[in-house]
């Protein structure tokens, strides 16, 4: 007889999106007893990722950074997939510290001018690269019908702070002084980025506010990490079992600060920065993150700044499922939403 185990052993050999496709009433019975944390109920599919999780071998934060690298764009991989899009292409732009790779996503069916999103991925300011983040992009372009254009920027620790914020900077004035010969609206430009990235995308459109004649239209910020000063207590409560771990947001800033940093430098910390005049913003979150908290200030930080802000809290989900577009139903649905939101701000 296959039991319980069994499953979920072959589910980790073979792959998990097939293991997702079954009834939730299955799932259900694979992961266990619900997961209920002030009173909000744990998605069963994001449950069930973190028990396969579990039988996966040492996590990233365990292992050197540069085998953590491959394992984070092995993950991606599996929960990401390869979504259809119009068309991908890749150059080279220039940055503070040489040339800076970039991929342009053009969804199918667009014609002429269009907006576009420049976005920053996540990874801890140590992992994450053009690949990981690949099945998001694809996602966003085809969804939100907008020119997605990607951005490498360097990583800790070979380049520590300041280095990606430099980079985020000189990506966005490129993107923002060539959109023309891109096929690209000027009015209609958005910065956006998931955890990390939402980070790099906060700080530009801060940035921008004070010292840019031509600001983004938008921001996109998918459960942003915001405050290097002050630990939230959704950092304590949701650091150890949920995806992201303290020891993995210990491990990325003992990497990415060297440290006589000022922790409230808004390069670091946009939350402690000026929020007034930056761009309208989506701010989304999810109720299992140990970055719950300092989202939603920040949210409600820029609404206090008269800034138009729409927030939404994916209560059932962790951090980490903006790149699960091609894995279960939860995560995928999640996507769409952040997609109509780009669409609607870029509208």
């Amino acid at each position: 007889m296959v039991t319980v185990p069994d499953l979920l052993i072959g589910a980790r050999d073979t792959g998990s999106r097939g293991l997702m496709r079954l009834p939730r009433r299955v799932l259900a019975t694979l992961a266990g007893s619900p997961v209920v944390v002030d009173g909000k109920r744990l998605d069963v599919e994001m449950q069930l990722l973190l028990k396969l999780q579990g039988l996966a071998g040492p996590s990233v934060e365990d292992v050197p950074v540069t085998k953590g690298r491959k394992i984070v764009a092995e993950q991606s991989q599996l929960v990401g997939g390869s979504p259809v899009v119009g068309a991908v292409t890749e150059r080279t732009v220039p940055g503070p510290g040489g040339r800076l790779p970039v991929r342009f996503y053009t969804p199918r069916g667009l014609r002429g001018t269009s907006a576009a999103l420049v976005f920053y991925h996540g990874g801890g300011w140590i992992y994450g690269s053009l690949d990981t983040h690949d099945a998001l992009c694809r996602t966003l372009a085809e969804q939100a019908q907008v020119r997605v254009v990607s951005v490498d920027y360097r990583l800790a620790p070979e380049a520590p702070f300041p280095a990606a914020t430099d980079d985020a900077w000189a990506a966005w004035t490129w993107v923002r002084d060539h959109a023309v010969g891109l096929g690209i609206d000027p009015s209609r430009i958005a910065v956006g980025g998931d955890s990390a990235g939402g980070n790099l995308a906060a700080g530009v459109a801060q940035r921008a506010a004070r010292e840019d004649g031509q600001a983004p239209a938008f921001q996109l910020l998918i459960y942003p990490a915001t405050d290097f000063a002050e630990r939230a207590p959704s950092r304590e409560r949701f650091g150890t079992g949920f995806f992201l771990t303290t020891g993995f947001m210990d491990l990325a800033e003992e990497n990415y600060l060297l440290g006589d940093e000022d922790r409230s430098d808004p390069r670091l910390s946009p939350l402690h920065g000026d929020v007034s005049g930056v761009a309208p913003a989506f701010v989304v979150t999810a109720g299992f993150d140990p970055l719950l908290d300092e989202g939603l200030a920040y949210a409600e930080l820029m609404r206090s700044a008269g800034v138009t802000v729409e927030y939404l809290c994916e209560e059932g989900l962790i951090h980490g499922y903006a790149n699960m577009v091609s894995f279960g139903r939860s995560a995928p649905a999640a996507v769409a939403r952040i997609s109509r939101a780009l669409q609607r701000g870029l509208s």
